[in-house]
């Protein structure tokens, strides 16, 4: 596995484009690499990617079980004469992960819940914002911690202990795929965990947490905890 990180210069006219739709993100992405490389069953995981906007810099970052080129991305929407990308092996940090450590994460997904609907079978919700408040956005984040090998660190007083995480993005998109119309809400989430189960955290890393993975959903990244 390789995570990559692409530097998106946010002046270029390709770089807005960029940004109109995952859709179109998806398909450059998927364009990184070489015919076949992603039709061969491969268990260590998927593409991810997701576009992270931190002031003024911005950057795609991506994980995948076959090493990208993105030089059409950089010619379009990157800074070609400066920072191409950088890629790396994932498995340098996969293989640190070990019960007990904290590390900062960021997350950007596709919350849903399930709803009853008249003849009382099990349905789901898509998380649009006006349906899902942050409140249950972050139950959601709850739900799937320990699924996915984590715990949301505590913070606070001893008498009041909350999680240590907040939702820093909150976007509702429409964009169209072929004739289709896509509607898709995210949530960004930024906060601190504790590992419980590294197997099941290196699964969660490779091949994401929840819905809508191939419009740039589900990619959990980690950073040290300082």
């Amino acid at each position: 596995m390789y995570l990559s990180r692409v530097p998106l210069n946010p002046a270029r006219r390709g770089t807005r484009k960029f940004l109109t739709s995952p859709q179109v993100i998806h398909a450059a992405v998927l364009s990184s690499f070489p015919p076949g490389t992603l039709e061969q069953p491969d268990n260590q995981g998927r593409v991810l990617w997701r576009i992270d906007q931190h002031d003024n810099a911005m950057h795609l970052y991506v994980v995948s079980p076959a090493e990208p080129d993105f030089t059409h991305i950089v010619e379009q929407t990157g800074w070609p004469t400066t920072t191409a990308w950088a890629t790396r092996k994932y498995g340098e940090l996969l293989d640190t992960l070990v019960t007990g450590q904290r590390w900062h994460f960021r997350l950007t997904a596709n919350p849903v819940r399930r709803t009853m609907n008249p003849t009382g079978a099990s349905t789901r919700k898509r998380g649009a914002v006006g349906g899902l408040k942050a409140d249950e956005q972050l139950d959601w984040l709850r739900r799937k911690a320990s699924d996915n090998g984590f715990e949301l660190a505590p913070c606070g007083p001893v008498d009041l202990v909350e999680d240590d995480v907040r939702i820093v993005g909150r976007q509702s998109l429409q964009f169209r795929r072929g004739a289709a119309s896509v509607s898709l809400s995210t949530a960004t989430f930024e906060g601190v965990l504790i590992v419980s189960d590294p197997a099941r955290l290196r699964s969660a890393l490779t091949h994401g947490i929840g819905r809508a993975k191939g419009y740039g959903c589900g990619l959990l990244t980690l950073a040290p905890n300082r």
